[in-house]
């Protein structure tokens, strides 16, 4: 299998790797633009998940956004010329320091505005992961782009009410996601033309829920009830939970009257969630 540094892959890993895999190699090599003025891979990257993989082991280290999907969210960051973001889900860091490396490419200066408030807004639950990931940050020059909160990151994106984003990034706890996309929503924090993305929303253990209505009755029977391999990021007695949480919010956004979701089958399922215009 290619490992998150998919541009890194070794010829070993080639070899063995299934026709899909070799497609996410291959595209990820040719997104990798050399004429940029800021790199499209942040310099440290490779050394953050190296130290992720050694120091929280494999079934951790796979919660790091891949470099293919830090150069996707970095051409959204580019596209819709975003000048603040917000991220619920912090974890060592790789995915703010992709944002904060495409923040200078768009011009954004560093340090705190006005208000006080760094471009990035990371919203991390806990200290560890949030000592790891400021250190991550100071080592990519991106210390003053990334300010981290921690604690409930439902309570902690509540108190961002005011400030505006031209992203929200979801990727921390699955059966909150509703409330941090109804906060965002909700408190106008999204700025006109942005973009909510929603990550993992098409885990393996998600897909069998196809047809189902939401929310998921407690009789409902997936199309394989065993939900095929679980998720290295879930511990079996979370597997189910998880499932019904993400498909009820995956069906909840697309009848939400208030916005547009596309679905990327990339990775573990990547939505992008627009607003409509009122």
């Amino acid at each position: 299998m290619i490992s998150s540094t998919e541009t890194a892959a070794t010829l070993a890993e080639l070899k063995a790797a299934s026709a899909e895999q070799l497609r996410l190699f291959y595209a990820a090599k040719a997104s990798v633009n050399p004429n940029l003025s800021i790199p499209s891979i942040p310099p440290t990257i490779p050394k953050v998940y190296a130290d992720t993989l050694a120091e929280q082991g494999q079934r951790l280290a796979v919660m790091s956004v891949s470099e293919y999907q830090g150069l996707l969210q970095n051409f959204f960051v580019g596209l819709l010329r975003a000048k603040r973001i917000v991220e619920v889900g912090t974890f060592t860091g790789a995915s703010a320091i992709f944002f904060a490396n495409a923040l200078k490419r768009n011009g954004v200066a560093g340090g705190p505005d006005a208000d006080g408030n760094k471009p990035v807004i990371s919203l991390e639950l806990t200290d560890k992961y949030a000592n790891i990931a400021r250190q991550n940050f100071v080592n990519a020059g991106v210390e003053d782009y990334i300010e981290v909160i921690v604690g409930d990151a439902r309570e902690n994106l509540a108190s961002l009410a005011g400030q505006t984003f031209d992203i929200a990034f979801l990727d921390a706890d699955k059966p909150s996601y509703p409330v941090y996309y109804d906060t965002v929503i909700g408190e106008n924090m999204l700025a006109k033309g942005g973009l909510i993305i929603a990550d993992n929303t098409a885990f393996d253990c998600v897909t069998p829920y196809i047809g189902i209505p939401a929310p998921v009755a407690d009789d409902a029977v997936p199309i394989e009830p065993s939900f095929g391999p679980v998720n290295q990021q879930m511990g079996l007695g979370q597997t189910e939970i998880i499932a019904k949480a993400l498909h009820n919010f995956n069906e909840y956004v697309r009848k939400d009257p208030r916005t547009e979701v596309v679905m990327l089958p990339l990775f573990t399922g990547v939505s992008l969630i627009r607003l409509l215009d009122a």
